[in-house]
């Protein structure tokens, strides 16, 4: 994401999230952090004429990062869109080293939920009216990616003792 992609940004912004929607100084602030050694990767993708129907940010500090947030336009929701940009998001957590990569997700929105799970997510807690002025809870879900790394070498080890014995 790019500077003359907030506008577009914003109008999926408060088309998505009309209640919650960040505002246009919020994103400048994130990329403000989106550079070379900045705590910030924010992406967006483009159709074939080049308009933004998706966007997606992480925070990394350290061994943590969180996903800031991840949306997609309602034309394009349901095609896989979604999970590109967490693969895009998490493989990024991963470039960078962290351990974990936690996110927060509307505990009413269980299609994004079960996206989530799919990618190895599991629901660690609750923080009680997150989403404001609705003062809808938001289920804390993360992904332990050292368990992952072990799980994904366990299975590559099954692999190799199934294929040699």
């Amino acid at each position: 994401m790019r500077w003359w992609d907030v506008e577009p940004v914003m109008v999926l912004e408060h088309q998505l999230f009309p209640e919650d929607a960040w505002s246009r100084g919020m994103y400048w602030s994130e990329l403000a952090e989106a550079h070379p050694g900045g705590s910030r990767h924010y992406v967006v993708a483009v159709d074939g004429g080049g308009a933004v129907v998706g966007y997606a940010g992480l925070m990394a500090v350290g061994a943590d990062a969180d996903v800031q947030t991840i949306a997609v336009a309602p034309g394009h929701q349901g095609a896989g869109l979604g999970a590109v940009l967490l693969a895009e998001l998490t493989g990024e957590s991963v470039r960078r080293g962290c351990a974990e990569t936690l996110l927060e997700v509307r505990v009413d929105n269980l299609r994004a939920q079960r996206l989530y799970e799919r990618f190895g997510f599991e629901p660690v807690g609750i923080r009680r009216g997150y989403y404001q002025p609705a003062n809808v809870d938001a289920l804390v879900m993360r992904l332990d990616h050292l368990a992952s790394d072990a799980s994904d070498a366990s299975d590559a080890s099954d692999l190799k003792d199934h294929h040699n014995g």
